[in-house]
């Protein structure tokens, strides 16, 4: 039996009539190509069943091709195993992976623990085996001043995903939280509600924080009470805490939860307390997961950007290659997606 054979760059440059540096050029995504050269060489490629070897084109020169994601290792993995799935991590894949492969790189996704001083272990042996050009890091990791005071110390750029935060200088991709949670107080306003309550996630993420700030600065621009519970993104924390409320005397006609799992467990307790949505109760749900739309009734929700938040950070960082710091702040549009959880406050 003959051996296959191995098609090489060389054999790439030939069929295309051009030199191998300019094959390399169009295989890394570096300017400099015409189209008409770039599309002849793409089609040697397809032609062939050329594969770029990423060990060699690592040996070319001082990159990786590899970006790297870290996310919180502990809530992912819990809602793995209660078999919740995990959207956000679905659209951080999403957008990163897309965006990697449209400039030829690969892109990792990490679950490190939260805990400052071992995050920061845990990120440093990951680095020194992978080498990755850029890290990427979410909440809570992007408040982790030690995590990104080494990464500094290592020489490798980073985007954290979050609000600018001056005590740790870096490239930040982020919606505006907080607009998005006035938007929500601001509609329910609207539809004349002013008994509204807000079922908070976890006060270690960076954007549950300016969410819940959000919601308290426009309930008293418009003369009226924040009720805020902490809820820690739980539905049994979520459905105990509304529970409360909607027993209770002056029962809030609208609730805002900051993940859809917990706007679950206010449509949950309302069926079970008789509550008719939206006639009696109204709710908007940050996150707008698929099951956002196939609930009953279907969820108004605040969509967040995240795929294209992961896609611009992977860019940014991909077109920063060879630096050992980026910074700018990149501020992404979020979407209220108004559905038949919101209406007219009871009369």
């Amino acid at each position: 039996m003959n051996k296959p054979t191995t098609i090489t760059i060389e054999d790439v440059a030939r069929a295309a009539g051009v030199s191998r540096q300019t094959v390399s050029r169009v295989i890394n995504r570096k300017p400099g190509v015409k189209t008409a050269v770039r599309e002849r060489i793409e089609t040697a490629i397809a032609d062939l069943g050329y594969v770029p070897n990423l060990a060699a084109r690592r040996m070319g020169g001082a990159r990786s091709f590899l970006i790297m994601a870290i996310n919180d290792r502990a809530r992912t993995i819990e809602n793995w195993t209660a078999g919740r799935g995990n959207d956000w991590v679905d659209q951080m894949l999403h957008g990163g992976m897309l965006a990697c492969e449209e400039h030829g790189y690969h892109m990792l996704f990490e679950l490190v623990d939260t805990e400052h001083d071992e995050a920061v272990r845990q990120v440093g042996r990951i680095l020194t085996s992978l080498q990755p050009d850029g890290i990427i890091l979410t909440q809570p990791h992007s408040e982790n001043a030690k995590l990104a005071q080494m990464l500094r110390e290592r020489g490798r750029p980073f985007a954290r995903i979050a609000l600018p935060n001056p005590e740790i200088p870096s490239l930040s991709v982020h919606f505006d939280d907080a607009a998005a949670a006035r938007a929500c107080v601001d509609h329910l306003h609207d539809f004349g509600h002013e008994r509204i309550a807000f079922l908070a996630g976890n006060s270690t993420y960076r954007g549950s924080l300016d969410r819940r700030e959000g919601f308290a600065d426009a309930m008293h621009e418009a003369d009226l009470q924040p009720v805020i519970g902490e809820c820690d993104f739980s539905f049994e924390k979520a459905a105990n805490y509304a529970r409360s409320l909607m027993r209770g005397d002056g029962a809030p006609t609208a609730f805002i939860a900051e993940n859809d799992e917990m706007a679950f467990a206010v449509l949950n307790v309302a069926d079970e307390l008789g509550y008719e949505v939206p006639e009696q109760v109204s709710l908007i749900s940050f996150e707008d997961t698929p099951g956002a739309r196939f609930s009953v009734p279907p969820l108004t929700a605040i969509r967040q950007p995240t795929a294209a938040m992961i896609g611009r950070a992977c860019e940014v960082l991909i077109d920063a290659t060879g630096k050992t710091e980026v910074e700018g702040n990149h501020v992404l549009p979020f979407e209220l997606r108004v559905r038949q959880t919101t209406g007219p406050a009871p009369r």
